[in-house]
């Protein structure tokens, strides 16, 4: 179509790149042992993910482990999905993954929720005990074993990298 004199041509949104993709981790987890809570495994992920060079993440630590029913209140206390919306990843901390734990579990809970809004997911793990197909299941793009704090700290520098 051929522009009219006195036409103004309506200037076209021209999308910025990168304006979508947020930057920015969510690091959620519980405990892993006695002397190791939520809040300082998060903190040492997070200190990982800091010195592999990306911006400071969210870190959202939960404190004892909750079981169905209780999941759903204590994420949406957490305000779990508006930060999980903003965020490029999730990664998910958890002392034990198992299949037969996994049931009702803050981590499926959380796995799931990412998986249904498109939100990539990753795992540190104090031991994993998931096969293969219970890992895609969860859809969870890689799982790191760490039980230490140097050791989070190390497999947050590596999702960095990966992420």
């Amino acid at each position: 179509m051929t522009p009219r004199s006195g036409d103004v041509p309506t200037p076209r949104a021209q999308p910025r790149v990168g304006a979508l993709i947020p930057h920015r981790l969510l690091i959620v987890s519980g405990p892993f042992a006695t002397g190791l809570p939520g809040a300082r495994v998060v903190a040492a992920i997070g200190r990982g993910v800091l010195s592999g060079g990306l911006p400071e993440p969210d870190l959202c630590p939960i404190e004892g482990t909750e079981a169905a029913p209780g999941v759903a209140q204590l994420l949406d206390a957490l305000d779990f999905d508006r930060r999980m919306r903003r965020a490029r990843a999730v990664i998910i901390g958890d002392a034990y993954l198992e299949e037969r734990a996994l049931a009702g579990s803050v981590t499926f809970e959380i796995a799931t929720r990412a998986r249904q809004r498109g939100v990539p997911a990753y795992a540190v793990t104090g031991l994993n005990e998931l096969n293969a197909f219970d890992a895609r299941i969860l859809d969870l793009q890689v799982i790191l074993q760490a039980s230490s704090v140097p050791a989070l700290v190390a497999a947050g520098r590596t999702l960095a990298t990966l992420v």
